[in-house]
């Protein structure tokens, strides 16, 4: 646990009493403060009085009074679409509103640090698609590379809970918009953006507003190192309003799919090899293209990134190759979860939006595509490029019908669970076929999280094999 520095013998409120408000509440009492509780569900709040945590109606008049601060829960708006109450009121009592990724920021250097060799470091990954790869593949190579690392944030561990990095050690934190727009401290020595497409829109008030919260992780925090992903405009504006000028190597550029070059530090991916240049010249060349973990152009801009972030703490290129070609890959991003009779079953129920799904269809040929699921804004054109690849798709979810209506040139299939589409999709397959689940849709109509649905894939392959 990181002890919460800088609230001893104060009153700090805590909005919000899931994983992440209930590992904040811990570290403030450890830190010597006072946790006082609150969370809309009285199951959350029962288990929070039997850690013998105060719990408070934070909805009340007075309710913040002598109240240092509050710490907000990630799931809780705080602005848009409206803010919750309970900020609102925080802000009226003139209360500093944060969350756990900034009490962890102000809390994680100790005294300690004065006699390390090597101080800790911070690596933090942020962006639309693959930071949850890209992060854990960073991890991977630290571990691998016989480096101290630990894996918190949006992924593994509550950012709070993780032990107090010892010598030399490493923090790789996977933050997402709703962290970064938050935490009112943002310092980490190495910060990624992998790529930026629309997602969460309703919580920022638009594109621009997700962007603004992710873009904060690199203006607030000013990174020693800033790896950019730039096969987007936002990605392209970021590098510039970081760089002093072409030749800063404080900026390396990360793509898939095209060639980087100049004066300063890039890494990208052409074709299945990943290469890295500086100062005009290439540096290193790694084949991508038999890594299992890694399939598609996708994951090949997530391994440039990660890349590129242990390369900033001094990793070696060969070193790196060696760890690249151990991962296994996440489950449910693009996981192969069997292979049967020429056919390759895949969970990409990650894949919540169409920018992530399309990047799935075209890692793959000769697919029979199960998708559908609670639609997102934006409409699903974005699918199109994909198509070409898709022999049919088996449409799940309430709105099946609607959803397969939109997707147009391609042979659909309502089938409305997750059991009918795979079993009519294992029964029509044939060899070199890969069923593929990637949604391009929220899970939320019919399972409780992307999790339980990609668990309910394989589950349903394994007893169409007869596993």
């Amino acid at each position: 646990m990181i002890p919460v520095q800088g609230y001893d013998g104060r009153q700090v409120a805590v909005l919000g009493l899931g994983r992440s408000g209930l590992s904040a509440a811990r570290a403030l009492r450890a830190g010597g403060a006072t946790a006082i509780c609150w969370d809309d569900n009285p199951k959350a709040r029962d288990a929070a009085d039997a850690e013998g945590f105060d719990i408070r109606d934070l909805t009340r008049d007075g309710a913040f009074d002598h109240v240092a601060s509050l710490i907000v829960s990630p799931g809780i708006p705080h602005l848009y679409p409206a803010p919750n109450p309970v900020v609102a009121k925080a802000w009226d009592a003139g209360v500093p509103v944060d969350n756990d990724i900034g009490l962890f920021f102000r809390s994680l250097a100790t005294q300690d640090w004065d006699g390390f060799d090597t101080v800790p470091r911070v690596i933090a990954v942020t962006g639309s698609n693959g930071k949850s790869t890209t992060a854990a593949l960073i991890h991977h190579i630290l571990q691998e590379t016989g480096k101290a690392s630990q894996l918190a944030g949006n992924i593994g561990r509550g950012v709070l809970d993780i032990d107090p990095p010892g010598d030399g050690g490493v923090v790789v934190l996977e933050l997402s918009s709703y962290q970064t727009d938050l935490a009112r401290a943002l310092t980490p020595d190495v910060a990624v953006f992998t790529n930026l497409s629309p997602d969460h829109l309703d919580r920022h008030a638009g594109l621009g507003g997700y962007f603004a919260a992710k873009r904060r992780l690199f203006a607030e925090g000013g990174p020693d190192r800033a790896i950019i992903g730039v096969d987007e405009p936002e990605g392209r504006y970021l590098a510039n309003q970081l760089a002093e000028g072409a030749e800063d190597d404080r900026v390396m550029r990360v793509s898939s799919g095209q060639k980087l070059g100049g004066p300063g530090w890039s890494v990208f991916a052409r074709k299945g090899f990943l290469s890295e240049w500086r100062k005009e010249r290439q540096v290193a060349s790694i084949d991508l293209r038999a890594i299992k973990g890694l399939p598609g152009a996708h994951n090949h801009q997530n391994a440039c990134a990660a890349y590129a972030a242990v390369r900033a703490l001094g990793v070696g290129p060969r070193q790196i190759e060696t760890a690249l070609a151990t991962f296994g890959g996440l489950p449910h991003r693009s996981q192969i979860v069997a292979e049967a009779n020429g056919v390759t079953f895949v969970n990409d129920s990650k894949a919540t939006n169409v920018d992530s799904a399309v990047k799935a269809l075209l890692a793959f040929r000769n697919i029979r595509w199960i998708c559908g699921g609670l639609q997102k804004e934006g409409g699903l054109d974005g699918l199109i490029p994909g198509f070409a690849n898709v022999r049919k798709a088996y449409v799940i979810g309430r709105e099946a019908d609607g959803f397969a209506v939109q997707l147009g040139g391609v042979e659909t299939e309502a089938c409305t669970t997750m059991e009918i589409a795979v079993t009519r999709a294992v029964s029509e397959s044939e060899t070199g076929d890969v069923i593929l689940l990637a949604p391009a849709a929220a899970s939320f109509d019919q399972y409780d999280n992307f999790e339980q649905r990609g668990e309910d894939f394989v589950a349903r392959v394994q007893e169409a094999l007869g596993g």
